[in-house]
């Protein structure tokens, strides 16, 4: 059916002698005001077909993608086409959605262009459509698809607000060419396609398995490490236009672990002599040692002069065996199949700019099973005007290599708590802290379930404190079919917590630190952490990366 209708396409561009064609040229406008720059519409028709294009894409000045609809008035159907690029195109059919269109006519009448126009009116998702339209031409056409059949459409307003309408009429000898595509798709596919090729997709783990195995073991292209806890592999980027929208996403589900868990998606910097990736591979031992005098040894969590910790993208946490467990049914609760994390990181551009990176994933663990993760990071370019920025990673307390030895973030038992020597080579100015918290300690106490203020101090001067907190646990129940239920009717994955959830992800403060100059400066983290009840203790993750110009 589809190559048939495709061929009366053809048959229909190409078949000459045709009543009078016309060009009509579009405009768009929003509040009054004309969009500055814009790619004007054109419509070219006649009595049996319609061409929707733009002036852009006539003049092969498009960017890609760019589609074009052909309305064939015989048959009453229309074809989109997309040029992906210069080597695909892609189109599908519609032979039903311009039957279905349903307008209420209204009596009012104006002329634009000094033809006689009447009004109809829709709703479509919630919008009111305007369309004022006119027969004067005996032609049918539309500068979208939306009421194609009601004649020649000079302007649609939709809202009060936006409007696209008519300035010019011309009369025609011949139509344009159309691209011709070889790959023909349903509608879904075609929309899913043409959506995917608008932004650039960086795959970074498929179907990975993140699990706690002697077995685990790298290949080629992906490091294991920490008894397979934790996954790394090196990407290259292409570069990426200052002001573009960059974004991580991670989907996750248990392969056997019913429990919530940290999981960090990360990038290790390389830029010093040493690196995160030398205590991967050589052991925690490796990476230099913070103390604050509480006895206790910290393996890779701050700067210093030789080293750089690792960049956090996005801290996320596993909820209660999403699918692994969807068979502990509970009346009327459907269990989602997976969980999908998502996080704009566009202040990092600069870290993955042109360059190859060793990006991470760990999720922390002792199943056999694990979890199977997916990552990607996606790049949308924007036209808008950004500046470049200068990255300086601080601290990092997530103890990511726990599978391996790396101690937990239990500095904050001392008043010193976290602090941070660095030093600017020049100054850097409107300089704001990225700064990711989450408690932790999992018993009624822990400081995973009690309140606690951060603060944080520059120089020796508080600058931002909060207490961070997450009181809406319970909207993800649907996520957690392994969480244990109590008798109080609340379920553990309901429990508010110390800036997480199971199955969320913890979002970045921004703390405005102003202009710093040149020179050495401190950053000092103060939490007041629980003391220990037995085998059990509380710690911090904290993360904390400095973003300037």
């Amino acid at each position: 059916m589809m190559r048939k209708i495709i061929k009366l396409l053809v048959i229909a561009l190409t078949v000459s002698g045709y009543s009078q064609n016309y060009k009509i040229t579009y405009l768009k406008s929003s509040n009054g005001n004309l969009i500055e720059n814009q790619d004007a519409i054109l419509i070219y028709c006649n009595d049996v077909k319609t061409l929707i294009t733009t002036e852009k894409t006539i003049n092969h000045k498009a960017e890609f993608p760019f589609e074009q609809t052909v309305i064939n008035r015989e048959k009453e159907f229309y074809s989109q086409i997309t040029n992906l690029n210069e080597n695909e195109i892609i189109s599908t059919v519609d032979s039903t959605s311009l039957k279905k269109q349903t307008f209420e006519l209204l009596n009012e009448t104006k002329k634009i262009l000094g033809y006689n126009c009447k009004k109809a009116k829709t709703i479509i998702n919630s919008n009111t459509i305007e369309l004022w339209y006119t027969n004067d031409l005996k032609i049918k056409g539309s500068p979208t698809i939306l009421g194609q059949n009601l004649g020649l459409v000079l302007e649609m307003v939709r809202n009060g607000n936006f409007i696209i309408k008519a300035i010019k009429i011309e009369k025609l000898k011949s139509f344009p060419d159309v691209s011709q595509s070889k790959k023909n798709v349903d509608m879904l596919t075609y929309k899913d396609l043409v959506w995917k090729s608008r932004f650039t997709t960086i795959p970074i783990f498929k179907n990975q398995v993140i699990n706690f195995s002697n077995e685990s073991v790298s290949n080629d292209s992906i490091l294991r490490f920490a008894n397979g806890t934790i996954a790394v592999r090196k990407v290259k980027f292409p570069k990426i236009n200052l002001g573009s929208q960059i974004f991580a996403d991670v989907t996750e589900q248990s392969n056997g672990d019913a429990y919530d868990r940290t999981g960090s998606f990360f990038i290790i910097p390389t830029d010093t002599k040493l690196s995160f990736l030398d205590g991967l591979k050589n052991g925690v031992k490796a990476l230099p040692i913070y103390s604050n005098s509480n006895g206790k040894e910290y393996q890779g969590v701050v700067r210093t002069n030789d080293y750089n910790p690792i960049i956090e993208m996005m801290r996320f946490f596993t909820p209660f065996g999403i699918k692994q467990y969807n068979y502990l049914e509970l009346k009327d609760k459907t269990w989602q199949d997976k969980v999908f994390y998502r996080q704009d990181i566009s202040d990092l551009a600069s870290l993955l700019s042109e360059k190859e990176v060793w990006i991470g994933i760990n999720i922390g663990n002792y199943d056999k099973g694990g979890h199977m993760v997916s990552a990607n990071i996606t790049i949308h370019n924007e036209e808008t005007i950004g500046k470049n920025k200068t990255i300086v990673p601080l601290f990092c307390t997530n103890n990511i290599m726990e599978m391996a030895g790396q101690e937990y973030g239990t500095m904050f038992n001392n008043d010193k708590g976290l602090e941070i020597d660095f030093s600017l080579e020049k100054p850097l100015n409107n300089c704001k802290l990225r700064y990711i918290t989450t408690g932790h300690g999992g018993w009624e106490n822990g400081d995973e379930f009690v309140p606690k203020k951060n603060t944080v101090l520059l120089d020796g001067k508080e600058v931002f404190s909060l207490v961070p907190w997450r009181q809406d646990c319970g909207s993800y129940r649907l996520y957690n079919p392994a969480s244990g239920n109590f008798q109080n009717g609340l379920s553990s994955s309901d429990y508010s917590r110390a800036n997480w959830c199971p199955g969320t992800v913890t979002n970045p403060n921004y703390i405005e630190l102003g202009n710093l100059p040149a020179g050495n400066h401190t950053i000092q983290i103060k939490i007041p952490q629980g003391l220990p009840e037995g085998s059990s203790f509380s710690s911090w993750n904290v993360s904390g990366v400095l973003i300037g110009e």
